[in-house]
């Protein structure tokens, strides 16, 4: 029985202490405290997940604490990896979302194998550079989803070419179907407004264009 319990609190040989397991413990809830406070901020005018933002505070801690008590045993180890192939992330929606999820089981290895000053440098920086991505990404006019329903005689090609041209930075033709027994056409566009242009002038003037047919101008789908 003593031998087992000598086992069990030591990582690859090195005795395991109550201080290295709370510095370890506490380092991590750290580092998930400004992960966490960087994904709520940086989404929280997107609808940021409750249960999401939990989870990044919490995987730095359950991160860093498994990597401590493996240390170098490689029977833990294979252990472990065994124990990790039933577990399955589900898809989180976003690939923002799934890189917030490397990010912070990346600040609990670090914190877990000893690297508290350079683990914490690294969430500070990341965090930082988060957030002035999001803030830079928040002040340029997003790709929306345009779609244009014009007559079959109408030749799509070069007809909004000169509107898109005063109103838009970023245009592209993406889809062209045929609606109502092909007796008009419906045009989907990915565009990207100037700065400061008025969307609404610009579909008075494809309204114009197309016979007063139907216009939608909407964010794009994630199925898109």
């Amino acid at each position: 029985m003593t031998d087992f319990i000598t086992e069990i609190t030591q990582s690859g040989g090195a005795e395991l202490t109550m201080t290295a397991m709370l510095t370890t413990i506490l380092c991590a809830f750290v580092s998930g405290v400004m992960i966490a406070g960087t994904y709520y901020i940086s989404n929280k005018n997107k609808g940021a997940v409750r249960s999401f933002t939990i989870t990044l505070f919490m995987l730095p801690a359950i991160m860093s604490i498994i990597i401590l008590f493996v240390g170098s045993n490689v029977a833990r180890a294979f252990s472990l990896a065994g124990a990790l192939t039933l577990i399955r992330f589900r898809s989180t929606g976003e690939p923002k979302d799934i890189g917030y999820i490397f990010f912070a089981a990346g600040a609990g290895l670090a914190v877990g194998i000893g690297l508290y000053l350079y683990g914490t440098a690294f969430v500070l920086i990341l965090c930082a550079a988060m957030l002035a991505a999001e803030r830079l990404a928040s002040n340029e006019n997003p790709m929306r989803l345009l779609k244009i329903t014009i007559p079959e005689d109408l030749n799509y090609h070069d007809a909004f070419s000169d509107i898109f041209e005063s109103y838009t930075s970023r245009r592209s033709l993406h889809a062209i179907k045929t609606a109502d027994l092909g007796s008009v056409f419906v045009l989907s566009y990915y565009v990207k407004m100037k700065s400061g242009a008025d969307e609404k002038a610009m579909l008075d003037a494809l309204r114009c264009r197309n016979a007063n047919l139907d216009i939608t101008y909407s964010e794009i789908p994630k199925e898109y």
